[in-house]
């Protein structure tokens, strides 16, 4: 899979504009602000493939990323962001509802959690509607650079804790600033496309 060939195949905004292709799909849900543009950017290596918004909560379609005419990388709009209406959360949660719910081609939801902060309720919601849908949980914790190193092991205690993570879950620390994270993501990816990673 050449990852070079890469392209934003269409933003989404009902299952009626979903690609019809059929590949694989790895989504990517999270806070507004975690990160989730930068670390598609990062596992791209591109700059700016994925839109990196300045403004929180900007995103509020579902962006398909067609990887190789092989597998679609999914990023789905930000949750949290407090500005949005009672509207626009309605709107938001029938979205993810509508494509994790009945999107077949949905491989696995992966949830990325800011590393210098405890999980949300948000996140630990987010967490849950994963379990509910997937057979496991898999968590990258995203800023590690941003970490004093003896930060890191204790705030992914807490994550851990948080998210009540189990045996079979996984959490996987990430950094744009360096490629610690880069090359696990793409590889439990890889092991899912390949049904090398199951129970």
């Amino acid at each position: 899979m050449n990852i070079h060939n890469a392209s934003l195949k269409i933003s989404a905004v009902n299952p009626k504009q979903y690609p019809t292709e059929g590949y694989m799909e790895f989504a990517f849900a999270g806070r507004s602000n975690v990160g989730k543009s930068s670390l598609i950017n990062k596992l791209l290596n591109r700059k700016s493939l994925a839109r990196v918004s300045s403004t929180p909560g900007k995103t509020a379609t579902i962006n398909f990323y067609n990887i190789d005419d092989t597998i679609f990388l999914v990023d789905l709009p930000g949750y949290g962001y407090a500005q949005r209406s009672k509207e626009e959360k309605a709107k938001w949660g029938q979205m993810m509802d509508d494509y994790l719910s009945g999107r077949e081609q949905l491989v696995q939801t992966i949830l990325l959690v800011d590393s210098r902060h405890k999980p949300t309720q948000d996140d630990i919601q987010m967490c849950e509607w994963i379990r509910h849908y997937h057979d496991r949980v898999i968590v990258v914790a995203t800023k590690v650079d941003k970490l004093k190193k003896r930060e890191i092991e204790g705030n992914l205690e807490l994550i851990w804790e948080t998210l009540s993570l189990g045996e079979d879950d996984i959490l996987v620390p990430f950094s744009t600033q360096d490629d610690e994270g880069k090359f696990t993501v793409w590889d439990m990816i890889e092991m899912m496309r390949v049904g090398e990673l199951e129970d």
